[in-house]
């Protein structure tokens, strides 16, 4: 089995680096040294997964070169904003391994796939792929089922990958349709902002599930015109991410949501999250790619109005729902 070195000591690479180990020698680094030290000592990852103990075969690396020369591949989790960032720094030590990320969203500013920005700086020969899906860490870490995609276009490195985490709690699927399973992990980030707002208002069960359907149209319309396969998008890499970041409340990204529709302020609302909240970045990139391929995606726009301090929930929603009767499937 290959080994593999986890890059991201937070909740998403914590959980992923437990499951890894459940079946095999599993290194992880961070970049913090007081974090690394605790988690040491704790056996544990306190601060993002309290109580929940490290498999035996779980080895915390201070050293990112050690860590590296030590497996086989790499997978980095870290937020998209620092993807670039830690791909420059262990790219030195990388030689010819393989490389996987657990990042969802897009490059800042660029609105790049987090594929493209691994293709410029470590190089467009080796092999990716991508760990993507309907999976909060604390299930994870906690052992419960959990079912995720792999997507890439190296065959053999995907069923490498899926078969270092696979076991009887955490089932993978393999996929070759790697931009629309990026594309799904980003767009529905969007959307638990749009859900959590319209929750947060207590606008009521109905405009959940319209805005779960509506927004999934959204997310079908913008995969078309890139050519993606509609199966990935209603797959666990969209539909099933989608619906999990929509309805759970261990969601950073719905959690934002509520507070706006309660009436918090963005600034207030991330102190109280305390961590990366991807569908605020993500919503300006969204858009950045539905005016490039010309799909009308009104919920996720007015998301990005919202976020942007452009307009107010409640008149987003009132717009929203202003727009005239259409054709539910257009040709």
């Amino acid at each position: 089995m290959m080994k593999f070195s986890v890059i991201g000591a937070g909740s998403w690479g914590s959980a992923l680096a437990m499951q890894l180990a459940r079946n095999g020698t599993t290194y992880l680094w961070g970049r913090n040294a007081q974090h690394m030290d605790d988690m040491q000592k704790s056996r544990s990852n306190e601060a993002y997964l309290p109580s929940v103990r490290f498999p035996d075969d779980l080895v915390l690396e201070a050293d990112l070169e050690a860590a590296i020369t030590k497996s086989d591949a790499v997978l980095v989790v870290s937020p998209s904003h620092a993807f670039a960032e830690i791909l420059k720094r262990i790219e030195p030590f990388l030689g010819s391994r393989p490389l996987a990320w657990a990042s969802k969203g897009f490059e800042p500013n660029s609105g790049r796939f987090l594929h493209e920005v691994a293709e410029d700086i470590v190089g467009d020969i080796r092999p990716i792929a991508l760990v993507t899906g309907p999976s909060f860490a604390q299930d994870v870490a906690e052992g419960k089922p959990t079912l995720v995609t792999v997507a890439s276009s190296h065959k053999d490195f995907a069923h490498e990958v899926a078969h270092a985490l696979h076991n009887e709690k955490f089932r993978v699927y393999i996929s070759d349709d790697l931009i629309g399973a990026e594309l799904g992990g980003a767009v529905k980030n969007v959307l638990a902002l749009a859900t959590g707002i319209c929750d947060g208002m207590q606008l009521g069960d109905n405009t959940r599930a319209a805005i779960l359907t509506r927004g999934m149209a959204e997310m079908m319309r913008l995969g078309n015109a890139m050519n993606c396969k509609p199966e990935t998008l209603m797959g666990l890499s969209g539909l099933g991410d989608l619906v999990l970041t929509c309805t759970g409340d261990l969601s950073r990204n719905r959690r934002m949501g509520l507070a706006l529709g309660r009436g918090q302020s963005i600034e207030a609302a991330k102190r109280d999250i305390g961590q990366v909240v991807e569908g605020i970045g993500a919503a300006d990139e969204v858009m950045r790619l539905a005016k490039k391929f010309n799909v009308d995606m009104p919920i996720s726009e007015h998301v990005w109005k919202v976020v942007n301090g452009l307009m107010s929930p409640t008149d987003a929603v009132k717009e929203l729902m202003s727009r005239g009767p259409r054709q539910e499937f257009e040709d």
